[in-house]
């Protein structure tokens, strides 16, 4: 069952159950949000994707967690000290309940670390932690088996779970702290975290009801929204429409055909953020045998214009792009760019034996990333100029992630922000020869292996030297840039849009995960 809440009725200045105040400066207010897709599932381990990961910032909070600049903030961890090259030692905030009411301590943290260790989906991304240990109640130390670079930045991603709630049989059977891939699990179901919202009710796809936790330890925080209203609205147009006409507060994903007229709208104002997310394909090499040659996958790479996809389709919200990384990160490689040729890719085709061209089924969401179906039919078209047949199949979100993990289909489009806004985190998790033991390459869809770039990219997280490890991530995306391993189109920009009094602003970042606590309602 849901864990529920009674929040007590909102006036300016009323004092909440727990000792948390609501700003003297505004009253608390219900946040009705228009998202593109609800959060596929309650476990926070079962899927790692973007609209789990703003769920974790509303149900959960991190041990730190990023600024604006992409510096680090404290949250439940207070202080952090390397003790030395493989040591990192974590005090902990006193005070914090979950939802649940059991109280916060290290034990929940380092229990949280060994299940994010067994994550089919986290797992790759916390290899590197050979252990964490709870010193006493409130300082827990972690240790890595090689030097990492990164602690810091896996620790944005680490929202401790409460161990006591997640322990144990669940009713009909089953462990409670078991994690199932799109599946029916305690987790899946049930939620206790020391975040600012509870929920409170769930129907998948339909609505998910929030409200304030009472006992929430920020009594600091400005934010004032008393109660969330989540309705997944899928179709662009809807959702514009939505915050328009006053059905909702804030929408996520405005569509770049639509930025002009939600920038002059009334009572709305338009919040655009550059992006460092990657928007790509992935060619599956288990199911066509063509792209196993390297020539065939730069064809594709060739035949695609991604500066063409990014003006006229994303209207010039979006940045072209022939690597993973975003500039500013620590392995953007400058000489790497869009190669758009398609008398080259006509060549290399004729060259590998596929003149003729052969037929592909490509699947893509519908409901996930900007204009994700239309660009996903553009690339079909064009590869169509190199005899490429595709058969394309769109779908919403929640049937989306199903089949891509079953990576049936020839083509798979994806969208990848890197976990650990680092370099690496991409090539772990997009092109690393698969590993089910270590969770290497667990979105992989294609099946690509380049253990050269992979052994490159291992020996950079292990490089303390950080100008030393950029060099060697450069020379990894070049690599990656000559094998096609990686199809790349464009880096997708950030936009918001909230009614007039609703101050998006200060809560909205490059990462994608409003922090909703934050937010400031004055109307």
């Amino acid at each position: 069952m849901t864990l529920k809440k009674t929040l007590l009725a909102s006036i300016i200045g009323a004092t909440v159950a727990g000792g948390a105040m609501l700003p003297l400066t505004a009253s608390a207010e219900t946040l009705r949000i228009g998202y593109s897709a609800d959060p596929e599932t309650l476990d926070i381990h079962e899927q790692l994707s973007g609209g789990m990961l703003r769920f974790s910032h509303l149900a959960f909070d991190p041990l730190v967690r990023w600024t604006k600049d992409f510096d680090f903030e404290p949250r439940l961890a207070t202080e952090w000290e390397q003790k030395d090259d493989t040591h990192i030692r974590m005090t902990l905030r006193e005070g914090v309940t979950f939802h649940s009411g059991n109280e916060f301590t290290a034990k929940d943290v380092v229990w949280t670390i060994e299940r994010l260790k067994e994550s089919p989906d986290y797992k790759a991304i916390f290899e590197p932690i050979e252990s964490a240990e709870a010193i006493d109640d409130y300082t827990v130390e972690i240790t890595t088996a090689e030097p990492y670079p990164l602690m810091l930045n896996l620790a944005t991603y680490i929202f401790p779970m409460d161990s006591q709630f997640y322990t144990g049989e669940a009713e009909g059977g089953g462990d409670k702290a078991e994690i199932v891939k799109a599946g029916n699990s305690f987790a899946s179901r049930n939620v206790s975290g020391t975040g600012p919202f509870v929920l409170t009710d769930r129907r998948q796809g339909v609505r998910v009801d929030f409200e304030r936790f009472e006992d929430y330890w920020d009594t600091e925080s400005e934010g004032n929204v008393s109660s969330i209203v989540l309705t997944p609205i899928a179709e662009n147009a809807s959702r514009v429409a939505a915050l328009l006409s006053g059905g909702v507060d804030f929408i996520d994903a405005v569509p770049p055909n639509d930025l002009e007229r939600v920038r002059e709208a009334s009572d709305v104002n338009l919040f655009e953020v550059p992006g460092t997310r990657i928007i790509g394909f992935q060619l599956n090499e288990e199911q066509v045998e063509a792209f196993q040659d390297v020539r065939v996958r730069q064809a594709v790479d060739l035949a695609i214009n991604q500066e063409g996809i990014a003006d006229r389709l994303m209207r010039g919200f979006a940045t072209p792009a022939g690597q993973f990384s975003p500039e500013g990160y620590s392995g953007h490689n400058p000489d790497l760019v869009p190669r758009y040729d398609l008398e080259r890719a006509q060549e290399l085709m004729a060259e590998a034996g596929y003149e003729d061209g052969f037929s592909v089924d490509m699947i893509a969401p519908n409901n996930r990333y900007v204009n994700d179906a239309q660009i996903a039919q553009a690339v079909a078209n064009m590869l169509s100029r190199i005899n490429i047949q595709v058969n394309l199949r769109t779908m919403p979100l929640a049937q989306y992630w199903p089949e891509y993990d079953t990576r049936q289909s020839d083509i798979a489009m994806l969208g990848w922000h890197s976990d650990t806004e680092d370099t690496a985190n991409f090539f772990q998790y997009l092109s690393f020869c698969i590993d089910d033991e270590t969770g290497a390459g667990q979105y992989n869809y294609g099946n690509y292996c380049n253990e050269e770039i992979d052994a490159l990219v291992t020996e950079a997280d292990s490089t303390t030297d950080l100008e030393k490890r950029n060099e060697m991530l450069r020379e990894a995306e070049a690599m990656l840039y000559e094998d096609a391993g990686f199809i790349m189109l464009h880096w997708q920009n950030l936009a918001y849009a909230a009614a007039e009094g609703v101050d998006v602003e200060p809560v909205v970042n490059a990462i994608d995960f409003p922090y909703l606590g934050d937010l400031v309602i004055n109307r």
